[in-house]
């Protein structure tokens, strides 16, 4: 049997890690999730719907996205221009897992503060 700190050694090639660090940041499930609720969203309505996000954080949020196959941007070719993001196949796969973890998070979170609150004492 593969010794278990060996099995995890290697987080470049880690699936879990390497996927978990790349949406699992402050904004990008929010992104998800508010895709996921509107269909399709500009730039500008993704910002407005995001208290406290900027809109550099908000652009490199949307290309790691989308870098990973887990958004789709669509420009078009109108002035002003137009661009929308909307969910992919594989983002909307992702999504039941997401909320399974919004809904456990709202399970739990009363009891996560309480533990602190002892913690801290």
């Amino acid at each position: 049997m593969e010794n278990i700190l060996e099995k995890y050694a290697d987080v470049a090639n880690c699936p879990v890690r390497n996927v978990l660090d790349r949406f699992g940041d402050k904004w990008s499930t929010l992104v998800l999730l508010l895709l996921d609720e509107a269909a399709v969203m500009r730039f500008n309505e993704l910002h407005k719907a995001i208290n406290g996000i900027s809109q550099k954080m908000l652009a490199v949020t949307l290309k790691s996205l989308e870098a990973d196959g887990l958004i789709i941007r669509t420009q078009y070719p109108e002035i002003p221009p137009r661009v929308e993001y909307k969910l992919s196949t594989r983002g909307a796969s992702l999504l039941p897992h997401i909320q399974n973890l919004v809904q456990w998070a709202n399970t739990n979170f009363g009891a996560i503060e309480e533990s602190r609150a002892v913690y801290k004492r």
